[in-house]
């Protein structure tokens, strides 16, 4: 069957699914912060998951028009929720732990270019010019940063260093790692969603992440004083497991659905916005004037990732 004109079929309200996707990770990521700094980080992700499995749990039933899944199939699921899901969590939650929301939100700005290196990688697709270029600039954006040491006087953000490394540079390593997984998650999600609905891959790899975490969890658990954590933040928790495993997971399939996957990795660019937006708007943060020209740069390799071809030349 020969595929739709994108002229006449283009999928707005899969646009729109993609984008908020984006817009809430970018948003929750920066809201962890005061989460990380109240509970263990294997605490946090577990009750994550846990939240995630009580509300999906009416998803992970077969429709009736839905194949049974092979033994493929659930190799995706377990890889996708492995990558997307549990160490995603750890290397996001520790990193953040560590470092700013800005910082976050500069370093997830190479998300598409990362997307471009695996897509190159896993799925042989060609690196365009415009795109090697995009690299060498999110790189140039990320390192200018980590350099900048006034990161560290920004409350919650640790003095110190291991291994010879200032704890913040470790922090934005993570975060850097954490969007090596969020890549590997957009680039599996497009092969998951040929055969499941949003809702069951949702909650099958939401699932995963809870099986994935219940030992660390239920260990953070048994010495953690539940108590000592104000009522506030329960409920940005609870926002928190909701975001992450429910809505943007939901709202990021359905897109796939109707969207060919390099051209989903462009709304990516609404994940690193929104972080740094809440990091300076909601939480006091300031970028210095170096940092300011690292998140230019950053924005820049972004632009160049995700600005539609010429021609289809991808030039």
């Amino acid at each position: 069957m020969p595929a739709p004109s994108p002229r006449t079929t283009t999928p707005w309200l899969a646009y729109g699914a993609l984008a908020l996707s984006m817009a809430l990770v970018g948003s929750y990521v920066a809201l962890s912060k005061p989460l990380v700094a109240a509970m263990p980080v294997f605490l946090l992700a577990w009750l994550r998951f846990g939240i995630g499995a009580v509300a999906m749990a009416g998803w992970l039933r077969k429709p009736p028009d839905e194949a049974p899944l092979s033994a493929g199939t659930r190799r995706w699921l377990f890889l996708e929720s492995f990558l997307g899901n549990f160490l995603f969590s750890l290397c996001m939650l520790y990193g953040i732990a560590l470092t700013t929301a800005t910082a976050v939100g500069v370093i997830m700005s190479a998300l598409p270019a990362v997307v471009a290196v695996l897509s190159w990688l896993f799925l042989r697709e060609r690196l365009s010019g415009r795109v090697l270029a995009s690299i060498a600039l999110a790189a140039i954006g990320i390192g200018l940063f980590s350099l900048d040491k006034s990161v560290v006087a920004h409350p919650g953000v640790p003095v110190g260093s291991w291994a010879g490394l200032p704890w913040y540079v470790w922090g934005n390593l993570l975060v850097f790692g954490a969007v090596v997984c969020e890549a590997s998650y957009v680039v599996i999600g497009k092969h998951l969603t040929v055969g499941l609905g949003p809702k069951r891959i949702s909650a099958i790899i939401n699932l995963w992440g809870l099986a994935l975490m219940t030992p660390l969890g239920l260990w953070a658990a048994w010495q953690f004083d539940f108590a000592s954590v104000p009522l506030p933040l329960w409920g940005l928790l609870l926002f928190y497991g909701l975001a992450a495993s429910v809505w943007t997971v939901w709202l990021w399939m359905t897109g796939l659905q109707r969207v060919e996957a390099s051209r989903a990795g462009v709304f990516t660019v609404m994940l690193p916005i929104t972080a740094a937006f809440v990091g300076v708007v909601f939480m006091g943060e300031r970028l210095t004037p170096l940092q300011w020209v690292a998140f230019a740069l950053a924005l820049g390799g972004l632009v160049l990732a995700t600005w539609p071809p010429r021609n289809g030349s991808g030039r």
